[in-house]
């Protein structure tokens, strides 16, 4: 076993260098009728998401198209062997949506390119695996730098731009819809291997089922977003109180104020639980003021360190992060920089060993949505829950999110508070299945308090819960069914849809 210390020194480093661990310690469920045609698969050929480790997946092949004639092509020889196709990215969501058993696996990131910038208008026009880093950069050496993007997920950067409208993903705006606002168009390859130019105008349908989509109807070839100017904001951090945060938001989105999030207490033994956190808001600055130099920051080991401390000392997890990041406040940066996140694939590896743990773990999300009013409410009942499951909460977050009015399968269906949390799961059969209960009880008490969840991060909601926060998910189904007859485009969270809605 390796000490605390060395793990300090290393996790940061080599995590990133080490192969495939955490996977599941029991035989791969084969959970499709096309997997009896594969006797036999090469290690290569085991695919899994980077952050939960829990969806395992056997492949038919992977593929690696850098045109759209070659996706075309690629689609069209699935086809003709009578193969599903799936597609990924950056493979960060943990439903299971970029997978499926014995499917063709699109991997899209060499479909990368930035293609085209208007100045005058603020677009950009890119192919859809480029990750955000590589459009960060790309914008910064166009038009002197005076477009950036709006918003992208928070917690990592390596996630495609197909895959962020794939979920209809969202960040930490604080009067900001999912992604789907900021698309102008997409190209879409079809099941039909034809190539669509999907807008509010062009295939208007098929831009509502596409964007929040989650691969079932296509995969998205090209994508030109609307751009922000690029400004100055200030951090402004503060330690505040569940009960009064929402009025602390709705002030600081008066005052103008982009961005924001409250990252709460996960020491279940104190009262601090849920119930105390960090708001840290951004607010817009004169184009003249200066950058922070050498800002204050958490580098490597001292996320390292802070890891270790949130599964092993909640406590000083908790004093440890809200002391740095009050030293931060005050710090100026451009808005579209502090939208960036470090995330050192297989953390896990090195920390599991640091805390001699038997099992081999990682974490996993759920995403919870409520009327804003309701929230302080929410998270006690919340809190009572986790604690009645004795669930392990690592981290936790409030978002605001603002009503979604054009995806069909939307997940913002009112203005909502999003609280995020984010839960140790040892990869035993046991711990994952009380994971799923916790996750089952926590959207239990959204529901109660007339909110929902979201559907990218695992697939435990029980048909009723799904019912309840997604009306249209029937539809939905029905809708893929007719755009997709052949069932071309696939996916292991497809499949556990339509077997649980085959009535």
């Amino acid at each position: 076993m390796i000490s605390r210390r060395e793990f300090l020194k290393t996790s940061s480093l080599a995590a990133a260098s080490l192969p495939l661990a955490g996977c599941v310690a029991r035989p791969l469920p084969v959970t499709s009728p096309y997997a009896s045609a594969i006797p036999a698969v090469p290690a290569d050929l085991i695919v899994n998401d980077v952050h939960s480790q829990l969806n395992a997946t056997r492949v038919d092949s992977i593929v690696k198209p850098a045109t759209a004639d070659a996706l075309q092509s690629a689609i069209a020889r699935a086809r003709a062997a009578g193969l599903p196709v799936s597609v990924a990215g950056g493979r960060h969501a943990m439903g299971g949506q970029q997978f499926g058993e014995a499917a063709m696996l699109v991997d899209t990131r060499a479909l990368a390119a930035p293609l085209a910038f208007d100045d005058a208008r603020g677009l950009v026009t890119v192919e859809a695996g480029i990750q955000w880093p590589a459009l960060l950069d790309y914008l910064a050496r166009q038009g002197e730098g005076r477009w950036g993007i709006v918003q992208k997920q928070t917690g990592a950067d390596r996630l495609s731009i197909g895959g962020a409208l794939a979920c209809n993903a969202h960040g930490r705006g604080l009067s900001l819809g999912p992604l789907i606002q900021q698309v102008e168009w997409f190209e879409i390859a079809s099941p039909d291997g034809e190539i669509r130019r999907c807008s509010r105008t062009e295939h208007a349908d098929l831009f509502g089922l596409a964007i929040g989509g989650y691969g079932l109807f296509g995969i998205i070839t090209r994508v030109q977003l609307r751009l922000r100017p690029r400004v100055k904001v200030r951090r402004v951090v503060e330690l505040r109180e569940t009960a009064d945060i929402m009025d602390r938001f709705e002030q600081r989105i008066r005052d103008g104020y982009l961005y924001g999030d409250f990252q709460f207490a996960t020491d279940s033994s104190r009262d601090s639980f849920l119930a105390r956190g960090v708001l840290s808001c951004y607010q817009p600055v004169a184009a003249e003021t200066p950058l922070t130099l050498n800002p204050t920051r958490f580098h490597p080991e001292d996320w390292a360190r802070l890891t270790f401390y949130s599964h092993k000392y909640k406590r000083r997890a908790f004093e440890t992060y809200s002391s740095r990041y009050l030293q931060t406040s005050g710090q100026v940066y451009w808005h579209d920089w502090q939208l960036s996140a470090a995330y050192v694939d297989n953390y896990h590896v090195d920390l599991d060993r640091a805390l001699k743990a038997r099992v081999s773990a990682t974490e996993m999300i759920t995403e919870l949505y409520v009327p804003r009013p309701a929230l302080a409410s929410f998270m006690n009942e919340a809190a009572r829950a986790l604690r009645r499951r004795r669930a392990n909460l690592i981290y936790g977050t409030v978002r605001l999110i603002e009503k979604d009015d054009e995806s069909v399968l939307a997940w913002a269906r009112e203005r909502w508070a999003c609280v995020v949390l984010n839960l140790h799961v040892e990869h035993a059969p046991a711990a994952i299945d009380a994971a799923a209960d916790a996750f089952r009880d926590l959207i239990d008490v959204a529901i109660g308090h007339g909110g929902s969840y979201y559907l990218t991060y695992h697939r435990w909601a029980r048909k009723d819960q799904v019912e309840a926060c997604y009306p249209r998910m029937r539809e939905f189904l029905e809708l893929k069914r007719r755009h997709d007859p052949e069932e071309v485009f696939q996916s292991t969270w497809y499949r556990h849809y339509r077997r649980m809605f085959q009535s």
